[in-house]
């Protein structure tokens, strides 16, 4: 059976969560709403689309969403020189493509910032394929990245390994099994009940569990120990 690891972008392998928590927050302050930082974070890793209305309601979303959300993209690139990877990200997906029979980077960003985080992780001969804004039309926690990676990668089976609720919540949408890492800001707790199987601190953990994982690994889910 062809298998995919579908690896989330932004938190998982790049750090990026919390200049997007304040690029959010200063473009909202710019129209005028002023939403508390620690609600925008918890927001992260849902697609723009959805996220104004999820923090400032619907009135904004249909006053200033768009507003607010061309500034976040300026506000972002504005910063994005100082994102680094995470270490071991270009390793963990050499190491899945020797593993899964596809490796797709799902983001929802812009071309143009994919482009970025590509050459920062020095992927594009690495990994198979990846996703941007232009392949969905909903974003997480809607199921349309995940079913869009599965689409490039050509499998029935896939992993997805991300950083916040909303890929956990995402995945089960999609209807495959999700693992996390701790480095988007969320807690583990958070991360099992949106729906992760498994949770790791960061990417060096998960590295060290690969032959375990479900669907991609060669034993397994269940040899995994808790390593949250």
């Amino acid at each position: 059976m062809a298998t995919a690891a579908i690896l989330d972008v932004d938190g998982t392998l790049v750090d990026t969560n919390y200049h997007h928590a304040i690029a959010w927050y200063r473009a909202f302050r710019k129209s005028g709403v002023t939403p508390e930082i620690w609600r925008i974070h918890r927001h992260i890793g849902m697609g723009g689309d959805q996220l104004v209305a999820a923090i400032a309601g619907e009135e904004v979303e249909e006053r200033l969403g768009d507003d607010i959300r061309d500034a976040e993209g300026e506000i972002y690139m504005s910063m994005i020189d100082e994102i680094e990877a995470f270490e071991g990200a270009t390793e963990l997906i050499a190491e899945l493509a020797e593993l899964a029979d596809a490796v797709i980077l799902a983001s929802s960003a812009k071309e143009h910032e994919v482009d970025h985080y590509l050459e920062l992780l020095d992927a594009r001969d690495i990994a198979t394929d990846w996703t941007t804004s232009a392949d969905v039309e909903a974003t997480k926690p809607q199921p349309d990245l995940v079913h869009a990676a599965m689409d490039k990668a050509g499998t029935d089976a896939a992993l997805m390994i991300g950083d916040t609720s909303w890929d956990c919540k995402a995945a089960a949408r999609a209807g495959i099994p999700a693992v996390a890492v701790m480095t988007g800001g969320f807690a583990a707790s958070e991360l099992r009940e949106a729906g992760a199987v498994e949770v790791f601190a960061d990417i060096h953990g998960l590295r060290g569990a690969l032959s375990e994982l479900p669907v991609i690994g060669r034993t397994g889910a269940g040899a995994i120990a808790d390593r949250g």
